[in-house]
């Protein structure tokens, strides 16, 4: 038996036992996917994000470094980490003011991990990335202003 067979009757089975058990119910869509803030996803104005996601968008400024480059060649790729020293954080939500829709991603954070996420995000012009962190202690947030060269959302 060769090895391209091997993986093909490996493969079959797998995708088998995967379609019985998502038939019998075993598997239900919504319990294997990630949760989805849909309502904070379709705001097009920041606060509105901001208040759709974490309920209000009142924040503090607080002890939150946003890491990113000054100019961004390219908006479709911009690399980005947040990092906070604030304790028991619960959510991290970064945004993009001038974005047709701000919100480009959230975290949500279980137990007593560090409050650091790093991600690449789109950016259709030069614009702030708003960094707003949930914790026990309140909602806290900075900016950072991105310069864009080459847009990504549309441009």
């Amino acid at each position: 038996m060769s090895i391209k067979r091997r993986t093909f009757i490996k493969g079959s089975a797998a995708t088998g036992a995967l379609a019985l058990a998502v038939s019998a119910g075993l598997l239900v869509p919504k319990s294997v996917l990630a949760a989805w803030p849909e309502n904070a996803f379709k705001q097009k104005e920041l606060n509105d994000a901001i208040d759709a996601l974490f309920g209000t968008s009142k924040t503090e400024d607080g002890k939150i470094e946003i890491s990113a480059p000054e100019i961004a060649e390219n908006g479709a790729v911009v690399p980005i980490s947040v990092t906070t020293k604030i304790p028991n954080v619960q959510s991290i939500g970064v945004f993009v003011s001038k974005n047709p829709q701000p919100l480009t991603c959230s975290y949500d954070f279980q137990g007593t991990l560090d409050g650091f996420v790093s991600t690449r995000i789109k950016m259709g012009e030069t614009s702030d990335i708003i960094a707003v962190v949930k914790a026990e202690s309140g909602l806290f947030s900075t900016k950072k202003t991105v310069k864009v060269t080459i847009g990504g959302c549309g441009g």
